[in-house]
């Protein structure tokens, strides 16, 4: 059996750059004749982790953690010792040497696996992008990135293509080209009931790079017809979503000159950044903002900034990855973007232009002005169970504070802006981070206070989740504003969410649940039959209902506000009789509107 020969390994040695190598891993800074950078090994705020180019080797002060640049290549990719010297070797362009020791050695194939599978993928991307360019067939998809006012450019630097709609072109293309039945059945590209059957057709195809730019899985957006609007390959020995970021191959650089990043929350947003020059732009895939992309993105970045959609779904998820900063160490900034009706990077680009979108990227706030903006949103300041709520909502950010002065200052502005006294929300607080809350609950959401029982809003939404193909009736019916239950609320916003990342699974939905009587619930009439039995019916039923007692509870809030006002003394006539007319016609739009939803009843 063939090994590498000492040559080899002493050449990669004497050549190697130590900085180079890894600097790729950690944001390395000069001081004396070392360099220094945080620990990749444990978590620490003061680097301790130490790189010497003379000697071509790391140690780590803090864990003790130390050895040779080939070893730590080892350690952060998981390669045994032949891997990471081949991985060197390529990477400076030195020629591998191999010869026969006689030593015996596990060899399982795994290296020669996925070096097979990542050429496999990158031919497949090439002939994507050939068909998207070149043949008639890719015509469609060509216009509608047109459409969108992506430029050819990007279209080549992001390797754009188009799964042609015959699902067996592709085995019988690459069969031709001499690969086997076994690599193809295990690739992800094809069906596992028919593996013939090309597991994309008529997509717009989204090709996506691991760091070192090696095609490790693929997108693929609807064009036409029925189905989910994306589709996505996969996990695999090569492809690890919740590790991945798309774009981090080509916006690595930028990110370590400018030691920040942009996180967008799908493809087209990242290609209209990179395309805007926004080329430090990454986008999760498929998941919220992971504790595994944080610490990938801190080996670089210091600076996050979140560029979410800026409907309820994704200000919710911009709360989420907010605190996914926090926890690893990340300054976090929101972009809010002061355009009327765009509500994401795509589409800012498609309506206003490269230069726009550039301009409304450099508008954002820190993550506390924008969670201290959001409790104010999300809950009724006009009473005091609602500024509880809000107060708590901010008490998971606060805790992640390691400065004590920060946090004081943070809790002098929750008091100050939500009007509640200062002495309260520290001892809230205090009750909070002891574990002794009491009633007062800190969620990422506006949770409910008592615990959840069935009513006709979570009616509604149980029966959308047993039968998820009526969701985009839902959708299209009713907003989450209309919902007045907040257990009913947190729910719609994770349906909405689960529904955008085209529905991979029960356990996905879950996961997006903060209020574990909410998840209780949900497990729980999930599984009654009352949801089966005409549930098309049920949820045209259930949607009547929500309109109907959202309507009539706006109906006795302005008839409330007419006895106020009539009998308000300090006003003057003139603007009291406006009020007044105001809240009439209002009044008489809403009888009107009531009246219609019973008659269609």
């Amino acid at each position: 059996m063939p090994y590498i020969a000492d040559s080899t390994i002493r050449e990669l040695n004497d050549k190697l750059d130590a900085v180079s190598v890894i600097g790729d891993y950690v944001r390395l800074e000069k001081k004396g004749g070392r360099y220094w950078g945080l620990c990749p090994f444990h978590n620490e705020k003061t680097p301790s982790f130490t790189v010497n180019p003379d000697m071509k080797a790391y140690h780590c002060f803090g864990c003790g953690k130390g050895d040779s640049v080939i070893n730590f290549v080892m350690e952060m990719d998981k390669l045994s010792f032949p891997e990471a010297v081949e991985t060197l070797a390529k990477r400076m362009g030195i020629e591998i040497v191999y010869e026969n020791s006689g030593l015996p050695q596990k060899d399982d194939g795994k290296k020669a696996r996925l070096d097979e599978l990542a050429e496999l993928y990158r031919r497949v991307a090439v002939s994507f992008h050939h068909f998207l360019l070149e043949k008639p067939e890719g015509a469609a998809a060509k216009q509608y990135i047109i459409s969108r006012g992506i430029s050819k450019e990007m279209l080549d630097r992001f390797r754009l293509g188009y799964a042609p709609a015959n699902r067996t072109w592709l085995y019988k293309f690459l069969s031709n080209k001499g690969y086997s039945e076994g690599l193809l059945a295990s690739s992800g590209l094809f069906s596992k009931n028919y593996n013939q059957s090309a597991f994309f057709s008529d997509r717009l195809i989204f090709p996506i790079a691991d760091r070192q730019g090696r095609t490790v899985a693929f997108g693929g957006r609807i064009l036409s017809g029925e189905g989910p609007k994306y589709l996505n390959s996969g996990e695999s020995e090569v492809y690890k979503k919740r590790e991945t970021l798309f774009a981090i191959d080509l916006a690595i650089p930028e990110i370590r000159k400018t030691k920040a990043a942009y996180i967008a929350e799908g493809y087209m947003d990242v290609i209209a950044l990179h395309q805007a020059g926004i080329t430090n732009a990454v986008a999760p895939l498929g998941t919220a903002f992971t504790d595994e992309q944080a610490r990938l993105l801190k080996r670089w970045a210091e600076r996050i900034y979140l560029l979410f959609d800026t409907d309820e779904a994704g200000q919710n998820a911009a709360v989420k990855a907010i605190m996914t900063c926090r926890k690893n160490g990340l300054e976090s900034f929101v972009v809010t973007p002061d355009m009327d009706g765009m509500k994401d990077p795509a589409d800012i680009l498609k309506n206003f232009g490269p230069e726009s979108l550039q301009k409304s990227a450099k508008c954002f706030i820190n993550d506390f002005e924008y969670l201290l903006k959001r409790s104010g949103s999300l809950f009724d300041l006009s009473d005091s169970i609602g500024k509880s709520r809000a107060v708590a909502f901010l008490f998971p950010y606060l805790k992640t504070m390691d400065s004590d002065v920060s946090r004081d200052s943070c809790i002098g502005a929750i008091a100050d802006a939500l009007g509640v006294e200062r002495q309260a929300v520290v001892s809230d607080f205090r009750r909070f981070s002891t574990g002794q809350g009491g009633t007062v609950q800190a969620s990422g959401d506006s949770a409910s206070l008592r615990p959840v029982s069935l009513n006709d809003e979570l009616f509604l939404l149980t029966a959308v989740l047993v039968n998820h193909d009526l969701y985009p009736k839902l959708r299209s019916a009713l907003i989450v504003e209309d919902f007045d239950d907040p257990a009913a609320r947190e729910l719609f916003i994770a349906l909405e969410e689960w529904f955008r990342n085209d529905m991979p699974g029960m356990d996905d939905l879950l996961s997006r649940i903060n209020n574990g009587a909410l998840r209780n619930f949900v497990i729980q009439q999930g599984v009654s039959e009352a949801f089966s039995t005409n549930p098309e019916r049920l949820v045209n039923d259930g949607i009547r209902k929500v309109k109907q007692k959202r309507l009539e509870r706006r109906l006795a809030r302005i008839i409330t506000e007419l006895r106020i006002t009539k009998n308000e003394q300090n006003q003057d006539a003139l603007h009291r009789g406006s009020r007044l007319e105001d809240l009439l016609a209002e009044k008489v739009h809403l009888d009107a509107e009531l009246r219609l939803l019973k008659e269609a009843n």
